[in-house]
């Protein structure tokens, strides 16, 4: 016999999943590149993470360098060699200076390099290296490190991969709008991880908008600005990544006015990866302290933190007396439903709950349903204006207390369900048995107790014929349930079968009953041809219904009574509806006898040329 395998479950690392992501967009032969010499590459990841760990952000196997052109004494690549980039971050500070920081870094890297394999070639470069670049409006780097085979990234070669095809597809269609596209975010204050989200911001040009509104060009070029960066997610494969923030240059220059904490940040933190010379020079003027905020930013401010506390406070008062009257009074409500009793209002429900949850089933305590006198109070304190402002411990109290209600009310439904279920076995088994012995009735068996129901049941309708056999196991599996439940043998799905085959029993037994009656019905029928039209009379005890003629699309009805001779009195105008009535008086119909007195009146109403139809 083969033994079941259990699969073990694996945490996937961020990082790692990124990077394979990211592994499955390169192009074919950079792949089968990196796969050669991937084990040494491994190699050289790990010493460098032992010795640098927290300073290395991302290591990645750079494209083959280009050829230098004609008449050039430089040096050329050897085609074996495989050239990769140290990413190191300098943004703590150190005792020595970021030159001499490289200049040691640089070293060390080479050297782990040859000790690895002499045909890896590292270039090191510290991450404002990188930053200093874009701010000198030179990208070429970021194109490079966009074309590169990440080996290590702590989120930040992703970063720039992404937002360096997401720049290059929106210049492609939006040059000469963009303003400028700048990286900020967690990633340049220096708090990147794998999961983080990377934070562009685009700006817009509108100052020369004439064929559109500024709103409605923003809205345009924002809905496909944003579409280009899932585009650019699905081209790299870093996925749900890109948080892209999209400003028109009116609005950009208002928010900076009004001290506007986001766009301070962006200028004070944010990285240009494309800038027409607006960015820079506003982040120059931030940093001499020349972009301050106006006096009425200021106030704006200064009372936006009242205004916020206002908030708080409201949607505490709103918590107390709405979403706690809302927690627990609906699901009450739901347990008295549930019990079969209609929901009553929300002031009601407290005392009805008490009434029959406490003392008279006494599923619940007192203390249980005080926690519903509590909510209700203090909704009606609030909404009157009693109760200005519901505090956080208030707030505390009602959470705990009403958590406890909320799960002894689940245990009460488990128990109302309990109760129903005895009270559904007790209801299936009083009416099989009345149905039961209506049909029993129809057969001339007056009595039945319910130890004889199944023994008459079979000797009156199944042995005769009259009734399929399977209906009397049904009747003996039913009759034998509610024993069987109240000693514990039953279950809910045994309930619910027990339920199900009930139902189709009286189904039957209606049936049953009501073809029976139609049938004795019918000899209560008098049926009268005179000429070319039929007409029907139906005695009933005393009264005879007449219908002059069956046929007619609109049917007249009378009725006379029948006198002691057998004669019928005078005909009056009936009704469908009093001939219903009349037949439901008349438990079992009696067959009519037609005596010469009766010939007589009906020679009266049908005319002396009448034939009596014989069915």
């Amino acid at each position: 016999m083969a033994k079941k395998q259990t699969k073990k479950e694996t945490k996937i690392n961020p990082q790692e999943k990124m990077i394979k992501e990211i592994e499955d967009k390169i192009p074919k032969d950079v792949k089968e590149k990196l796969m050669a010499v991937k084990q040494k590459l491994d190699t050289f990841k790990k010493k460098l993470l032992d010795k640098f760990d927290k300073y290395i952000t991302g290591i990645a196997l750079l494209p083959p360098p280009k050829p230098s052109p004609e008449g050039k004494t430089k040096e050329e690549p050897k085609k074996d060699q495989f050239h990769v980039l140290v990413v190191v971050d300098d943004s703590e500070q150190h005792k020595m200076s970021k030159a001499e920081l490289k200049d040691k870094l640089t070293a060390i890297v080479e050297t782990t390099a040859k000790e690895t394999d002499k045909k890896i070639v590292p270039q090191t470069i510290l991450l404002s290296e990188i930053w200093q670049n874009c701010y000198d409006g030179k990208y070429e780097l970021l194109q490079t490190i966009a074309m590169a085979a990440p080996i290590h990234d702590t989120g930040m070669l992703a970063a720039i991969k992404i937002s360096e095809v997401h720049k290059t597809m929106v210049l492609k269609k939006f040059e000469k709008y963009i303003v400028t596209y700048v990286l900020g975010g967690s990633l340049i204050q220096g708090r990147a991880t794998p999961t983080s989200d990377i934070d562009v911001f685009v700006v817009i040009d509108d100052t020369d908008v004439k064929k559109m509104t500024r709103a409605e060009l923003k809205d345009k070029l924002r809905a496909i600005i944003i579409d280009m960066g899932f585009q650019a997610g699905e081209m790299t494969g870093i996925k749900n990544k890109l948080n892209v923030q999209v400003y028109i240059l009116t609005d950009f220059w208002d928010s900076v006015k009004e001290a506007n904490p986001v766009i301070f940040t962006f200028l004070r933190d944010g990285v240009p990866f494309f800038d027409r010379g607006i960015f820079m020079p506003w982040k120059q003027l931030l940093k001499m302290g020349k972009v301050k905020p106006s006096p009425e930013a200021i106030d704006m401010y200064m009372s936006s933190g009242e205004q916020v506390l206002d908030r708080v406070k409201f949607k505490l008062r709103d918590l107390g007396s709405e979403d706690f009257f809302w927690a627990t009074f609906t699901p009450s409500q739901a347990a008295l439903m549930l019990y079969g009793v209609p929901p009553p209002a929300p002031k009601e429900t407290p005392e009805m709950m008490r009434e029959i949850f406490v003392k008279k089933e006494k599923l619940l305590t007192e203390s249980d349903v005080k926690v519903l006198d509590k909510v209700l109070d203090v909704r009606k304190a609030v909404e009157h204006g009693t109760k200005k402002l519901v505090t956080g411990k208030e707030i505390d109290d009602l959470v705990n207390n009403c958590d406890k209600y909320l799960k002894r009310l689940k245990r009460l439904f488990t128990q109302i369900e309990k109760i129903k279920e005895g009270e559904t076995m007790l209801n299936i088994t009083d009416t099989i048995a009345t149905v039961t012995r209506d049909i029993l009735r129809n057969e001339g068996v007056e009595k039945a107790t319910d130890t004889e129901l199944t023994k008459k049941f079979d000797t009156s309708l199944v042995q005769t014929g009259k009734v399929p056999a399977k209906f009397l196991r049904t009747l003996q599996e039913i009759m034998n349930a509610k024993k069987d439940y109240d000693s514990g043998r039953l279950g809910k799905t045994d309930v619910e079968k027990i339920r199900k085959n009930s139902t189709e029993y009286i189904k039957f037994a209606v049936e049953h009953l009501q073809r029976k009656r139609a049938r004795e019905l019918e000899r209560t029928k008098i049926r009268v041809k005179y000429g070319e039209k039929f007409g029907e009379i139906t005695i009933l005890g005393k009264t005879a219904f007449i219908i002059r003629d069956i046929s007619a699309k609109t049917k007249e009805i009378q009725k006379a009574e029948i006198q002691r001779d057998g004669t019928l009195g005078s005909v009056e105008k009936s009704s469908f509806e009093e001939l219903e009535k009349a037949l439901a008086k008349i438990a079992v119909p009696e067959k009519p006898y037609i005596s010469s007195a009766v010939f007589e009146s009906l020679g009266k109403i049908f005319g002396k040329e009448f034939e009596i139809m014989i069915a």
